[in-house]
């Protein structure tokens, strides 16, 4: 531990003493708590390293006039020191007893306060970690109070008692041959077995109090005390879900009866909590590749047979979603495949009801078909149980069919039913409950639930037959006029899902085709942005889907009408719809970059108005989305092509447009479109430098770059070097690639992002930097360095300017040997000098430097360092912790500070 952070404490804990009103803020304790339980977990002895605790926590303790929270931290940090059996034995005695005696605070009038019981909770699950502890806790008749608080007021305590509870159980819980695991934290050879397994003893009088505790407490005596209820069976999920035998079957033998009793009572508020408890019994006996006890089956028969229908259906729902999100799914489907299939019968009952497809085979009398029927008729609950149906339908086709009632496509026909209900048209579902049809024409919880749902049943055995009807319905969504605008977004999705997943597109007619683009020409004018913007959204993922399949993106997407629609979108009063169109125009033509096609007219008028947006918009959604199209456009280029030099019509307009972005991308003000734009300079540098030697390709940074707020080790970026010689004709070609990079304007975006005020500009040109350093002048390191660079790549220069991000790099310490910079800032602080000239340039002269030279001047390791740090590696920090309590507690006591003036604190 820190010497200085040691010569602090004894002052802190003297603050702490005197009033926690001072703290600099409300978690300063939290962190002083966590820090000492790092150095507990490394293996220190906090009451030995730093003693003055053991005095300040018996000060505490006895005084009882510290704040409340100032108690609470003492509790946990004395349950911490406890933990071991060394610290136990230095805290044992009149500490403890006093410190975990409920009455002494009570006595203190402290105990009502939420924060003294969840202290207490706490500091004694901190301390229950060996056998001593748990002695103690049992002499002491902890256990009393422990389960009076299982239904504290506070629910934050009330869930604090239930861990502790399940702790002391499973943590200390035998083993099936009845022996005890070591559990201390400091196994040092013991003298006796007793200093190693808990007494049984000690075990068993826990689990009879709690046992009989669970029985006693389980049924509410009275309906207002559903809650309690509802607390101890989290309590018993928690621990069958992680008891081994003999304990699991002791719980279950316990609380066997009260739960049926309770399923009997029918509480809908509890129908969850039984659930859980019956998935944590099949997930625990699964683990031990045993058939499930009986008493649990039975519990399970008894829930999937309660009389209310939503209570039935959200059992139903519970047991299915267990199943597939348990790593047990395997064990509950395939061996107890008679309530599989109940569930999975119950949960088709309302479609079955409600479109008249007979789901559940034609002489199906189903026993809760007419309770569930008539609540179909009422509003609320007719929309819930329906989208808790439809949530289960694509799973349950995946089920094996033995376990289905009818093939899967019938159930994408009841959900495809279901949506033309709910659309209005009710003509497809004439042998349905008619009276249920009021309850869900219009209703937007049903249509998006139902649309959410039709995209997971893309992937259902059966489906290909059904991409007609699925496009035709989604086309009837698209086209009415009521559909609000996010079941607009979820129809899209749905169409892009089924597309992406079907091979063979073919079955889909002419007509059909032509409807879509008629719906998509019709919604990109609708009068909401929201819908304007998910179809251009819409547009641009279709040419992504359709890209492998040649013939259908020549018919759902021909340039006489998509990319027209784009194009106007462009001039969109919305920046969420003017990104989005940028973007699905970068999607759409990605096609003809790859073929190499030449440009059109109209997608030269793309470019200039992109590079108005770049320059114009206030918006910083769009620009970024510009800078990315450039991007993609640069990416798609064939291998053989250069980026830089071609003479093909679309190649002088990327050269004519690059410098533009790289010049307005690098003066954004937004950092994203900054760091775009280096991205951008990246692919230009992979493309003209890749292939010679000692170039590592940009792309790949390490995965802890690829966050631009992400912090990194020193070590994080290898950087590739050489020390071979370049033949004539190499480094000839090695100064053209620098040369073009200067002039396209890449070494300017890389300068200028280098002294940007966001670090991560800073720290993506710094890496970019260095990569060009060791690729062009990578036999000297140092600007010192005696050795030249070729002669060739040595004569690149490049311009600095006088102003703006030049006048910042000419500050750099290693640029002021430079002889023309010299000479530029002399002329420019003569001229600033002059007093009374009129005119007087607050700029200086621009200098050509060489790149190389230059390179080598920026003390670009040390800035690599810098900024590579996260923005807190000095504050975060326990002595800083410890600096801001004792500062906030002086200035606490100074009565003289002016009204309203603050102390800075950097407490992390």
């Amino acid at each position: 531990m820190d010497r200085e952070c040691v010569s602090l404490l004894p002052r802190v804990c003297e603050v702490l003493r005197g009033s926690g009103s001072s703290l600099p803020d409300d978690t300063s304790l939290e962190k002083l708590l966590d820090w000492f339980t790092g150095l507990t977990e490394a293996g220190g002895s906090v009451q030995e390293t730093i003693p003055c605790l053991l005095e300040f926590i018996s000060a505490v303790v006895n005084e009882t006039s510290s704040d409340p929270g100032v108690i609470s931290f003492t509790l946990k940090l004395s349950g911490l020191i406890a933990a071991t059996e060394d610290g136990f034995r230095t805290l044992q005695g009149s500490v403890l007893d006093l410190a975990f005696n409920p009455q002494h605070w009570r006595d203190a009038g402290l105990w009502e306060d939420p924060c003294i019981r969840i202290g207490w909770i706490q500091g004694l699950r901190n301390m229950l970690q060996h056998s001593k502890s748990l002695t103690f806790f049992v002499q002491a008749d902890f256990i009393v109070p422990l389960l009076q608080l299982q239904t504290d007021s506070s629910l934050f305590v009330a869930s604090a008692a239930n861990q502790m509870l399940a702790h002391t159980l499973l943590f200390f819980q035998p083993r099936c041959n009845g022996t005890f695991e070591d559990h201390r934290k400091d196994k040092r050879p013991q003298t006796s077995i007793t200093d190693v397994e808990p007494s049984s003893q000690d075990y068993a009088a826990v689990l009879v109090t709690i046992s009989k505790f669970l029985k006693e407490s389980l049924v509410p005596k009275e309906k207002t005390r559903l809650h309690q209820s509802e607390q101890i069976l989290k309590l018993l999920a928690l621990l069958l879900a992680r008891a081994r035998q003999p304990l699991r079957d002791k719980v279950l033998g316990t609380v066997a009866d009260s739960l049926e009793e309770l399923v009997t009572a029918g509480y809908s508020q509890l129908t969850l909590p039984l659930m859980d408890i019956i998935l944590a019994a099949y997930s625990s006996s699964g683990t031990d590749d045993c058939v499930p006890d009986q008493r649990v089956t039975r519990l399970l028969s008894s829930m999937l047979n309660v009389s209310k229908p939503s209570d039935l259906i959200g059992a139903a729902a519970a047991f299915l979603r267990g199943g597939h999100h348990h790593h047990s799914s395997v064990f509950l489907f395939s061996r107890d495949t008679v309530h599989t299939a109940q569930a999975v019968r119950i949960l088709l009952l309302p479609l079955h009801i409600i479109t008249g497809h007979t789901l559940l085979g034609t002489n199906a009398a189903e026993v809760h078909q007419y309770s569930i029927a008539e609540q179909l008729k009422i509003k609320t609950p007719c929309i819930s149980m329906i989208c808790v149906c439809l949530t289960n339908t694509p799973p349950i086709t995946l089920m094996p069919p033995d376990l289905l009632p009818c093939p899967p496509v019938l159930i994408i026909t009841a959900v495809l039913s279901l949506l033309r209900i709910g659309s209005g048209d009710s003509s497809s579902s004439s042998s349905g409950c008619s009276e249920v049809f009021r309850n869900l024409v219009g209703s937007g919880k049903v249509q998006k639930c139902a649309l959410e749902v039709l995209m997971g049943l893309s992937s259902s055995p059966g489906m290909k037959d059904k991409l007609t009807e699925v496009v035709t319905v989604l086309i009837q969504y698209l086209n009415n006029p009521d559909s609000d605008p996010t079941v607009i977004h979820k129809s899209y999705q749905a169409l892009l899902k089924w597309m992406s997943v079907c091979e063979d597109l073919s079955s889909l007619t002419e007509k059909l085709r032509k409807d879509v683009i008629n719906v998509v020409k019709k919604r990109a004018c609708d009068m909401r942005w929201e819908v304007r913007d998910s179809t251009v959204e819409f547009l641009g993922k279709l040419a992504s889907v359709l890209k492998p399949v040649e013939e259908m993106c020549d018919a759902l997407l021909a340039g006489c009408w998509s990319t027209p629609l784009l194009r106007e979108a462009l001039q969109d009063p919305e920046s969420y719809v003017r990104a989005s169109a940028i973007s699905a125009l970068a999607q759409t033509l990605e096609h003809s970059w790859h073929q190499g096609a030449a440009f059109t007219q109209g997608q030269t008028d793309v470019v200039t108005r992109l590079l108005e947006i770049l320059s114009q918009d206030t918006e910083g959604f769009a620009r970024r989305a510009v800078v990315q199209y450039f991007i993609a456009w640069f990416s798609s280029l064939a291998s053989h092509t250069s980026p830089l030099s071609s003479p093909s019509s679309s190649s002088s307009l990327r050269m004519n447009s690059v410098s533009s972005v790289l010049s307005l991308g690098s003066a954004d003000l937004d950092w994203e479109v900054k760091v775009h734009t280096l991205e951008l300079a990246e692919l230009l540098m992979d493309k003209a430098c890749s292939g010679h030697r000692g170039y590592t390709k940009g792309s790949e940074t390490p995965p802890a770059l690829l966050h631009p707020y992400a912090s990194v080790s020193d070590q994080t970026r290898a950087l590739h070097t050489h020390t071979g010689t370049h033949g004539e004709g190499v480094e000839s070609g090695l100064a053209g690639a620098l040369s073009n990079l200067v002039e396209q304007g890449v070494v300017s975006a890389l300068l200028s992002g280098l002294v940007d005020c966001d670090r991560p500009v800073g720290l993506k040109a710094c890496q970019l930097l260095i990569t060009l350093r060791e690729t062009v002048c990578p036999l000297s390191l140092e600007p010192l360095d005696a050795t030249p660079a070729p002669a060739t790549v040595a004569k690149v220069t490049c311009e600095l300017p006088g102003c703006s991000w030049g006048r910042e790099i000419r500050k750099i310490p290693g640029m002021k040997g430079f002889d023309r910079v010299k000479e530029a800032d002399i002329a420019h602080g003569a001229r600033c000098g002059e007093v009374g000239k009129e005119g007087a340039s607050e700029s200086g002269d621009s200098v050509c430097v060489g790149v190389c030279e230059m390179l080598r001047s920026l003390g670009l390791d040390e800035k690599l360092d810098i900024l590579s740090q996260s923005s807190d590696h000095v504050h975060n920090s326990p002595l800083s912790l410890l600096q801001d309590i004792l500062t906030a507690s002086a200035a606490h006591t100074h009565q003289d500070t002016e009204p309203g003036q603050e102390v800075i604190v950097d407490c992390y």
